[in-house]
């Protein structure tokens, strides 16, 4: 994240700068579309996005979205890892599900 951060301009540190985050999550909440929302999950992937997680809480579904790797769908995980984007990051799902 710092090598993207580092070749931006001045001027584009100082607005909002165009830089993905190498993590992301959304929570699809009931008037969400689910397609617009996997879109847009794959817009952050392919603008470097290294891990996303798209959480249903209706569905007790998770997509998990990779750099480089198909979509993985989770039905009711226990929990998710940070893998090696956020190491040691766990979210525990026993009190959300």
């Amino acid at each position: 994240m710092t090598d993207r951060w580092d070749s931006l301009t001045q001027e584009q540190k100082e607005k909002f700068p165009p830089v993905c985050p190498d993590f992301v999550v959304e929570l699809r909440s009931d008037t969400d579309c689910l397609t617009r929302l996997q879109n847009k999950m794959q817009e952050y992937r392919d603008n470097g996005a290294r891990l996303g997680w798209l959480i249903d809480l209706e569905t007790r579904q998770v997509e998990i979205y990779r750099s480089g790797r198909d979509v993985e769908v989770l039905q009711s995980p226990a929990s998710l890892s940070g893998e090696n984007i956020l190491p040691r990051f766990v979210l525990d799902f026993e009190d959300i599900w």
